[in-house]
C-alpha cells in the first residue's frame, strides 16, 4: 500500500509543511516499543536519582565552568522547564559530602574529563520556595516560609554532622536568626557556603495571580518591610560580608526580583546569553536520538519481510520522522536568547511524551500535559489587566506574533499594571518569561518580534479567547457540538449559526476597528480547535500562498472516521454592501448570496480554495478534505458554501 504521510512542523515560529511519499505501514501498524532499554525521568528532579538509576539524561555538565564566572547569578525559565534538574545538577557538582561520588556522577559526563578546581568544594544550602504555602493571610505566608527555611538548615545540619560545624540554633518564629546563626557556625570551619535558591518566585506569583487578593496584598510581601522583601535582604548582607560565598536563584520571571530589587540588587541575570539558551530544554539532535531507540520493531509489527533489512530500516527512520515532527509542532519552538537560530523542547512534555510512547507504544492522544494547566492562568491574569485582552486577541488574529522594542528586564508590578507604553513591552515581557510568547527573530526596523512557540501554548490562547467571548458554558457546549458535525458529517451551516448567533453579538459591541476576516476566522478557529484528533492552522502556506484555516487529521487519528478542513475567509463591510445591520439581520440566505459584493468575495474564496485543495490533494493520497467559503457581511450575517473535491 502506498502512503503519502504528510503534516505541518515548526522551524522556528513558521509551520510549514512535511511531506514524505515513502511506503510506510499504517499508522495502525506502526508501534513502537514498549520494552525498549531506557528510562525516563518524567517528574524526577534529582540528578543523583537520574544518573546513579540510568535515566535518560542531557548532559549539561559542559556549561559549569562558564557559570562559574559568575558569583550571584539569577537565571529564569518558565514552569516546569528543567531548573529544578539545574539546581540539583550543581548541588551534586559542588556538594563535598559528595566527594566520593563524584566519578560516579560525573565521570562519563563532560565536565568529568576536566574538572574545575572548585568541584565538592562547598556547604550546599538549598531553598525551595514552590513548598511555601501562599493560601493563608501574609502571617501564615510568614510562617510558611520561615518553616521552610528552618526545615532546610536542619536538613543542612544532618547533611553535615561530621564536619565539625559548631552548633547551630534554630529559632522557630524567626527564621533569619537561623541563617544568621548557620553562617556565623559554618565561618568558624572555614569553609564557605553555596546557597541555591529554586523557584524563588513562585509563591508570589500565586499571591500576585489570585483572583481574590489586592495588588496591595503582594505588595506587603515584597515592599517595605514585607518578609520576601526582608529575607533576600538578608541573602545580601550574608553574601557581602562571604558568609554565601555563591548564589544561584531559579524563578520564572524578574518580577517579583524587582520589585524586591532595594533588598537584593547584586545578582546577575544570565537568562538572556546565548551559550544558555538549551541549558534547559532539549535540543532536536537529542529528541530524535531518543525516539531512535523507540523505533518500531517493524520486522515484528508489520508485514515487511525479516531479510528485508533495509525496508526494515527504512520504515523504522519513517517512524522516528514522523514522531518527531508530532513533537516539533507540540513541544519545540522556544528560544531564549536574541541570537539563538535552534529552538529547544519543553523537557518536561518532551518526556512526558517519550514515557506515553514507551508504555502503550503510540503517541499520547492528548499531548497536553495536564501538570501544565497552571500555565492558562497566566492568561486568565494577563486578560484581566488593561490591554491584556486585546493582545490575546491580536496574537490570535495576526499571525501568532506581537512585536516590541525590547524584553524588560526589571518591571515590577505597579509598571505592568499601568502598561502606558505604546507597544504593550511590560504585558508581552511578562508572557514571554512564563513561555507563552517567545522570540522569533525581529522585523526589518529591528523590533523583536514574539509568536506563540507551539500547539501546546497555542492551545491556551484559543481556550482563554473562548471563554472571553463565551463566557456562559452552555454556549460553549452548542459551539462545540456544532464544530463536531462539520468534521464528522461535513455539514457547515450549524457552525456558522452558532458564529452568527453567539459571536457576532459580543463583536457587534465591541471595536469596530479590528473588524475584518481575522476576526471572522478567530470565531471559527476559537470553536473548532481540537489538537486531540487534529493538527491546527490558521495562515498556512500552500503553494507560496496562505490558506485561512486547515485542520489536518493527526497521523495517529487518520483511521477514525474524520474529514481533513479547509477554510476560507472573506469580510464584507455593512457600507461596501450598502446596507444596514437591522436589513442584513431581515435577509433572506438568498438574498444574502446574491448581493454583489457578497457574491464576489465569494467567487474570489472559491477560487483559492481550489487552488488550495489541489494542492493539498496533490500531497495527501489519503485526504478527505473538505473545502468552505465564508463570507461575513459585517458583524450581521454569514453566507457560506462548499466547494467539493471534484471541482478543486
Amino acid at each position: 500500500m502506498l502512503w503519502a504521510r504528510g503534516f505541518l512542523f515548526w522551524t522556528g515560529s513558521v509551520l510549514k509543511l512535511w511531506i514524505n511519499p515513502t511506503r510506510i505501514p499504517s499508522i495502525e501498524v506502526i508501534k513502537y516499543k514498549q520494552e525498549a532499554n531506557m528510562k525516563f525521568p518524567y517528574g524526577i528532579s534529582d540528578f543523583r536519582s537520574v544518573i546513579l538509576e540510568n535515566y535518560f539524561y542531557c548532559d549539561r555538565t559542559d556549561r559549569i565552568s562558564k557559570l562559574e564566572r559568575e558569583k550571584y547569578q539569577l537565571f529564569l525559565r518558565p514552569r516546569r522547564f528543567g531548573k529544578s534538574m539545574l539546581l540539583s545538577m550543581l548541588e551534586n557538582y559542588y556538594d563535598v559530602a559528595k566527594k566520593d561520588e563524584f566519578n560516579a556522577l560525573f565521570g562519563h559526563l563532560k565536565i568529568g574529563k576536566n574538572p574545575t578546581p572548585l568541584r565538592n568544594a562547598y556547604f550546599i544550602l538549598k531553598w525551595d520556595f514552590s513548598c511555601i504555602d501562599a493560601s493563608g493571610s501574609l502571617e501564615d505566608i510568614r510562617q510558611s516560609l520561615y518553616d521552610h527555611i528552618n526545615d532546610c538548615i536542619e536538613e543542612f545540619i544532618l547533611n553535615y554532622k561530621n564536619y565539625a560545624i559548631p552548633k547551630i540554633r534554630i529559632n522557630s518564629t524567626n527564621a533569619l536568626s537561623s541563617v544568621k546563626s548557620l553562617t556565623n557556625a559554618v565561618q568558624m570551619t572555614g569553609r564557605p557556603v553555596f546557597l541555591l535558591i529554586d523557584e524563588y518566585d513562585n509563591f508570589a506569583n500565586e499571591v500576585m495571580m489570585s483572583a481574590n487578593r489586592s495588588v496591595d496584598h503582594y505588595e506587603a510581601l515584597v515592599k517595605k518591610e514585607g518578609v520576601l522583601k526582608t529575607v533576600f535582604k538578608n541573602i545580601k548582607s550574608s553574601a557581602s560580608s562571604s558568609m554565601f560565598d555563591r548564589i544561584f536563584i531559579t524563578g520564572v520571571s524578574p518580577v517579583v526580583m524587582s520589585d524586591v530589587t532595594s533588598g537584593f540588587n547584586i545578582g546577575e541575570s544570565v537568562y538572556f546569553e546565548m551559550d544558555y539558551n538549551d541549558l534547559c530544554g532539549f535540543t532536536e539532535k537529542e529528541i530524535r536520538d531518543a525516539l531512535s531507540q523507540l523505533s518500531p520493531d517493524v520486522n515484528a509489527q508489520s508485514n515487511a519481510p525479516t531479510s528485508d533489512s533495509d525496508g526494515a530500516q527504512g520504515e523504522a527512520s519513517m517512524a522516528v520522522v514522523e514522531a518527531l515532527n508530532i513533537m516539533k509542532l507540540y513541544y519545540n519552538g522556544y528560544c531564549f536568547s536574541y541570537d539563538a537560530t535552534q529552538p529547544v523542547y519543553n523537557p518536561t512534555l518532551a518526556l512526558f511524551f517519550f514515557k506515553k510512547l514507551q508504555r502503550s507504544g503510540r503517541f499520547p492522544e492528548n499531548m497536553f500535559d495536564e501538570n501544565l494547566a497552571m500555565d492558562e492562568a497566566k492568561l486568565i491574569y494577563i486578560s484581566t489587566i488593561e490591554g491584556g485582552s486585546q493582545l490575546i486577541i491580536d496574537l490570535m488574529q495576526k499571525g501568532q506574533t506581537v512585536e516590541t522594542h525590547e524584553i524588560s528586564q526589571k518591571f515590577g508590578i505597579r509598571r505592568m499594571l499601568s502598561n502606558t507604553t505604546h507597544d504593550r513591552s511590560f504585558l508581552i515581557s511578562f508572557l514571554f518569561y512564563f513561555g507563552i510568547l517567545t522570540f522569533a527573530g525581529r522585523t526589518d526596523e529591528g523590533k523583536k518580534r514574539l509568536a506563540v512557540p507551539n500547539l501546546i501554548m497555542r492551545r491556551l490562547y484559543v481556550e482563554r479567547l473562548n471563554e472571553m467571548l463565551i463566557p456562559e458554558p452552555v454556549k460553549r457546549d452548542a459551539g462545540r457540538d456544532a464544530a463536531e458535525k462539520l468534521y464528522t458529517r461535513g455539514e457547515i451551516g450549524p457552525l456558522c449559526t452558532v458564529v452568527e448567533q453567539t459571536f457576532f453579538t459580543v463583536f457587534r459591541n465591541r471595536d469596530y476597528r479590528w473588524a475584518n476576516e481575522l476576526t471572522v476566522k478567530t470565531a471559527f478557529l476559537t470553536l473548532l480547535y481540537n489538537d486531540l484528533l487534529f493538527i491546527m492552522d490558521s495562515e498556512k502556506e500552500i503553494d507560496r500562498r496562505y490558506a485561512d484555516l486547515t485542520m489536518i487529521i493527526r497521523p495517529d487519528m487518520r483511521h477514525y472516521q474524520l474529514f481533513d478542513i479547509l477554510i476560507e475567509f472573506k469580510y464584507v463591510s455593512l457600507s461596501d454592501a450598502g446596507v444596514s445591520g437591522e436589513t442584513a439581520r431581515a435577509l433572506s440566505s438568498d438574498e444574502l448570496a446574491v448581493l454583489p459584493p457578497v457574491r464576489c468575495a465569494m467567487a474570489d474564496a472559491e477560487k483559492q480554495l481550489r487552488a488550495y485543495g489541489m494542492a493539498l490533494n496533490e500531497k495527501y493520497s489519503d485526504l478527505r478534505l473538505k473545502s468552505y467559503g465564508v463570507v461575513a457581511l459585517g458583524f450581521e450575517r454569514l453566507c457560506w458554501c462548499e466547494v467539493s473535491r471534484n471541482n478543486a
